[in-house]
C-alpha cells in the first residue's frame, strides 16, 4: 500500500479502553501516523499536531454537511412548486390547434367578455351605464356582482363552443348579448357580437351608454382607427392572434360617439381607467342636458409601446342595438362580413342545432316537461357552459418548509367551469367534479379537456391546490386570507365521479388519442391518489382524516373543515390526529376503484388499487370504524363534546378609563371536557356517505335504517330536498362564530341531493331487500327538488347556491350555476 517505507513495519497494538481509553486511542493514532509522517505537514518536535489532523478531517465534513443541509432545505422549500416530470395531458399545442374552442366567453367574472385560450390573450368586453340620472358618480356595470342588485341575468342558450344568447335585466332597461363564431384562418376565425337594449315596461325615456373595448394582457399592440372624430375600428397584433381588426359598424340611429385610447395598468383596473377618462359633454344645444363621455386620447407621449386599452362609447336613447365584429388577419378570403342577415342565419342555425342536441342528450320532452320547464333546464346548462373560464397565472402556495413569504406555483393555464360568476369566478377543485357530472353528459371531450387541465396542475408530490386564483382579474375578487394555498390541505377527489363514465368509454375506444389520454392521465391520478394516502391517512389502519382544522381556535363553535368542502359541518369539537372522517374514507374507496379500472386497461399494476377498494368497501370493517350502535348511524370519530358555547367575555370597567368602544368578540367556552367517541349527536350529509357512494351493501340492515332516516321530517326530509343537518343537532342552524352565519348546518345543497338521488336510483335497480323503498323515496325526493329549484328560478330569475330547508327559498350566492345546475341531470334521470 502506498506510503510504506522499506525496512519499516507498522506497529499495531490494540489500545486498552478503560479509565484512560481516550488517551490510549490518541497514542495509537499518533503511533500509527508517525510512520507516514510528511515533513511538509505541521510538526511539534517531529510529531504531527493532533488538532491539525482533527481539523483536516472535521472541517471538510462540516462544510459538506452545511452545503448538504442548505441544498436539502432548498429542495424541500421548492418541492411544493415543482411540477411532475411526466407528459402533460393537455399540451399548449393541443389548445392552440383547437380552433373551434380558441375564442370564447372565458372571462367568467364579466357580464359579457371574450378572450382566447392562450396565456396572454387580448380581451374584449362590455360595460354600460345610465345617463342623465341623479346618481353621482354614475354606476358603470362591468364585473358581475351581487351588489348591483340586478333582477336577473344569465345565459339562456350557450353551446360551450360557438355561440351564446344572454339576457340581463337592469333597473330601467334590459340588455341581450349574443355572440357567434365563424371558423377560418389559423387563429380561431372571426366572431361577431350584438348588444340589444330596450327600456323596461313603464320606464320613461331612457338614455344610456354602451362601452365596448379591447385590451391587451401583455405583449402585442393596439391602434385606433378614427374618422370624423369617431372610433370606427381597432387594429392590433399579438403572438397568439397575429394581425386582427375589431370593427364598429355605424348605426343609422342618432347617437353620441366617444372613445378612449389609454394605458391600463392591468385588466383588473379597466373600469377605473374609464372613470378617469370621462368628462361632461353637452347633449345638444337646444336643451340644457349633459352626458358623460370619454375624452379621446389619454396616452402619455413618453409611452414607448403605445396604448393597451381602447374603448368605443355609444350614448343613445333607447331602444338601440350595438354590433361589434372581430376579423382575424389570417382569414384569406371573407365573402361577406358576419353581420345582418348572415349573422341572423348563423345564430338561427346554431339555435336549432342546440335544441336538437339538448333533446337528444336529456329527452325532457319525452319525460313530459312543458316548454317553460325545458327552457329553464336549457338555461341551467347554458349558464354552466357560459361560465367556463380560461385562466392563466400562478397560485400562491405554502408548505411546512416555507415559513416566510409564500411561493409562486409555476405559471399554468386552467380551463374550468366556475361555481358563480358573481361570487366565485375562479376554479374550485371539489366543485369541478360535480360540474363535470353534467358537462360530461353534454360533451365528453369538453369535460376531458377540463379534467386534463386540472390534473396538469399536479406537483411532484401529487398535490393540487384546491382553489385556483390565476391572473389579476381572478385575484382581484378574492379576499387576501383565501389566496394562499397550503400543500397539506386536500379537497375531495370528486374528479373521480365523472371519470367513472369517461374511463369506461375510453377503455372501449380504439382511437389512439383516447389511449394516449388514459396513458397520460394515469401517472397524475396515481400521484394524486398516493398523496392522499400519504398526507390524509389516519392513525388506525384504513382510516383517514382531513388536515387543516384549527386546533387552537378561540372563536369557532366547531372548528371548520374547509378542506372537506363541507366547511362548517360539525366534526369532532377538538381536532386531533386520532380523528376518523367518514366522508374522506368513502372518497378514497371511489378513487381506488377508478384507479383499478384504468390500471387494468393499461396493463399497469392494478391489483393494489383493487385490494384497497375491497378493503375500504368492506362493510364489516366500515361498521367497526364508523357505525354508532348507540345512535344507529354512520359517524365520524374523534375527541368530542357537545357542551360548548360562544359567549362574550365579561370585562370589568376600570374607574377613570373610558369604556371599550367595541365589545370583545365572543369566545368559545368548553363546558364539559371532550372524550374520544363517535360524533353521533350530528346526523346529516356526512352520515350518508357510505350510502351516497354506494358502498353499503343492498341487503344491509343499515341501508334500511338510512332509508328510514332520510324520510324522517325531524331529521333530513323536507318538501324541497334533504337538509344538510338534522334539526335536533346541537349545531343545527347555529352560527359558527359571531360573524359567520351557518352554511352546511341545515341548508339544502343540490350536489349532495344529486348524489342521494343517484344512490336511491342505484338501490332501486339492483337486487336487494330495499328496492321498493328506494324507488318510492327516489320518486318523492326528485319531485321535491326539481319543483322547488324551478319555482325559485321563476320567482327570482336565478338558480341559487343553497335553499332554505324551512321555506325552500334560494340563499347564498346567485347566480349559482355550478353544481346547482345538476338539476338538469336530475330532470333527465341521468346519474
Amino acid at each position: 500500500m502506498g506510503g510504506k517505507k522499506s525496512g519499516q513495519s507498522v506497529r499495531r497494538r490494540q489500545p486498552q479502553i478503560g479509565h484512560h481509553g481516550k488517551d490510549e486511542l490518541s497514542k495509537f493514532a499518533y503511533d500509527y501516523t508517525n510512520d507516514y509522517a510528511d515533513p511538509k505537514w505541521p510538526y511539534h518536535h517531529g510529531k504531527m499536531d493532533k488538532c491539525a489532523i482533527v481539523s483536516l478531517i472535521v472541517f471538510p465534513i462540516l462544510i459538506i454537511s452545511g452545503i448538504t443541509y442548505v441544498w436539502y432545505n432548498a429542495q424541500l422549500k421548492t418541492r411544493v412548486i415543482t411540477p411532475m416530470n411526466v407528459p402533460k395531458i393537455i399540451s399548449s399545442e393541443m389548445t392552440a390547434n383547437n380552433s373551434e374552442m380558441f375564442w370564447g366567453t372565458y372571462r367568467s367574472s364579466l357580464y359579457f367578455g371574450l378572450k382566447t385560450r392562450s396565456p396572454h390573450s387580448p380581451v374584449a368586453g362590455l360595460m354600460w351605464m345610465s345617463q342623465m340620472t341623479d346618481e353621482i358618480p354614475p354606476t358603470i356595470r362591468h364585473w358581475c356582482t351581487q351588489h348591483d342588485g340586478l333582477p336577473m341575468y344569465g345565459w339562456f342558450v350557450h353551446d360551450g363552443k360557438t355561440f351564446g344568447h344572454q339576457e340581463i335585466v337592469d333597473k330601467y332597461y334590459s340588455l341581450t348579448t349574443d355572440f357567434v363564431k365563424k371558423p377560418g384562418g389559423d387563429h380561431g376565425g372571426d366572431w361577431s357580437a350584438r348588444v340589444k337594449v330596450e327600456p323596461r315596461k313603464g320606464a320613461e325615456a331612457v338614455v344610456m351608454s354602451l362601452f365596448f373595448y379591447m385590451a391587451l394582457d401583455g405583449q402585442g399592440y393596439l391602434r385606433p382607427e378614427v374618422k370624423n372624430n369617431k372610433l370606427v375600428a381597432i387594429r392590433g397584433h399579438s403572438e397568439e392572434l397575429g394581425d386582427f381588426r375589431m370593427v364598429f359598424p355605424q348605426s343609422s340611429r342618432p347617437a353620441k360617439m366617444n372613445y378612449l385610447v389609454a394605458v391600463a395598468p392591468g385588466l383588473d383596473k379597466l373600469k377605473e381607467v374609464i372613470m378617469r377618462g370621462v368628462r361632461v359633454f353637452k347633449w345638444d344645444k337646444g336643451r340644457n342636458l349633459d352626458y358623460i363621455g370619454l375624452v379621446g386620447n389619454m396616452v402619455p407621449r413618453d409611452t414607448p409601446s403605445g396604448p393597451n386599452f381602447i374603448v368605443h362609447q355609444v350614448t343613445v336613447s333607447l331602444p338601440f342595438q350595438l354590433v361589434v365584429m372581430f376579423e382575424s388577419g389570417s382569414v384569406p378570403e371573407r365573402p361577406e362580413p358576419l353581420l345582418g342577415e348572415l349573422y341572423h342565419k348563423v345564430i338561427t342555425d346554431h339555435l336549432v342545432e342546440f335544441d336538437n342536441k339538448f333533446e337528444d342528450k336529456f329527452q325532457l320532452k319525452k319525460k313530459g316537461y312543458d316548454s317553460k320547464q325545458i327552457s329553464f333546464a336549457k338555461a341551467a346548462l347554458s349558464n354552466m357552459l357560459g361560465s367556463i373560464g380560461y385562466f392563466y397565472g400562478t397560485s400562491l402556495v405554502r408548505s411546512r418548509y416555507v415559513t416566510e413569504e409564500p411561493l409562486n406555483y409555476w405559471q399554468a393555464p386552467l380551463y374550468t367551469a366556475v361555481p358563480s360568476r358573481s361570487f366565485f369566478p375562479r376554479g374550485f377543485l371539489w366543485d369541478e367534479g360535480f360540474h363535470n357530472l353534467l358537462l360530461v353528459k353534454w360533451d365528453m371531450r369538453l369535460s376531458m379537456d377540463i379534467i386534463g387541465h386540472w390534473l396538469d396542475l399536479t406537483n411532484i408530490d401529487g398535490w393540487i391546490p384546491r382553489e385556483q386564483i390565476l391572473g389579476v382579474e381572478a385575484r382581484a375578487k378574492v379576499p387576501d386570507e383565501f389566496v394562499i394555498q397550503h400543500n397539506e390541505n386536500a379537497n375531495p377527489p370528486t374528479l373521480f365521479l365523472p371519470l367513472q363514465s369517461i374511463v369506461k368509454t375510453l377503455i372501449k375506444s380504439d382511437a389512439p388519442s383516447d389511449k394516449e389520454y388514459l396513458k397520460n392521465l394515469y401517472p397524475r391520478l396515481k400521484a394524486w391518489y398516493d398523496w392522499f394516502n400519504t398526507t390524509q391517512i389516519g392513525k388506525e389502519h384504513s382510516t383517514y382524516y382531513w388536515r387543516g382544522r384549527d386546533t387552537n381556535t378561540k372563536h369557532e363553535l366547531n372548528p371548520k373543515t374547509l378542506t372537506s368542502g363541507l366547511d362548517d359541518y360539525p366534526r369532532a369539537s377538538h381536532p386531533s390526529d386520532m380523528e376518523r372522517h367518514l366522508d374522506l374514507r368513502c372518497w378514497m374507496a371511489l378513487a381506488a376503484g377508478v384507479m383499478a379500472d384504468i390500471g387494468r386497461s393499461l396493463n399497469e399494476s392494478w391489483q393494489e388499487f383493487a385490494a384497497t377498494r375491497d378493503l375500504l368497501t368492506d362493510n364489516k370493517l366500515l361498521d367497526q370504524l364508523h357505525w354508532s350502535e348507540k345512535k344507529n348511524r354512520y359517524s365520524d370519530y374523534g375527541l368530542h363534546t357537545d357542551h360548548i358555547k360562544l359567549e362574550r367575555p365579561k370585562t370589568k370597567h376600570t374607574p377613570g378609563q373610558p369604556p371599550l368602544s367595541q365589545p370583545q368578540k365572543k369566545m368559545r367556552t368548553v363546558l364539559k371536557n371532550p372524550e374520544y367517541k363517535f360524533v353521533d349527536s350530528h346526523f346529516g350529509y356526512v352520515s350518508l356517505f357510505p350510502f351516497l357512494l354506494k358502498i353499503v351493501e343492498p341487503d344491509s340492515l343499515k341501508l334500511g335504517q338510512i332509508l328510514k332516516d332520510i324520510q324522517d321530517p325531524n331529521l333530513l326530509w323536507t318538501k324541497y330536498g334533504l337538509r344538510s343537518l338534522m334539526k335536533s343537532s346541537p349545531l343545527y342552524n347555529k352560527a359558527n362564530t359571531e360573524d359567520d352565519p351557518p352554511y352546511w348546518r341545515g341548508a339544502i345543497w343540490i350536489n349532495i341531493n344529486y348524489l342521494t338521488l343517484s344512490a336511491l336510483h342505484h338501490y332501486s335497480t339492483v337486487p336487494g331487500s330495499y328496492q321498493d323503498t328506494a324507488k318510492q323515496v327516489y320518486s318523492e325526493l326528485r319531485e321535491n327538488i326539481v319543483s322547488n329549484i324551478y319555482s325559485q328560478y321563476m320567482k327570482t330569475g336565478y338558480i341559487w347556491e343553497q335553499y332554505d330547508d324551512n321555506t325552500g327559498k334560494g340563499k347564498g350566492s346567485h347566480p349559482f350555476t355550478g353544481w346547482s345546475a345538476l338539476v338538469v341531470a336530475i330532470m333527465a334521470e341521468q346519474y
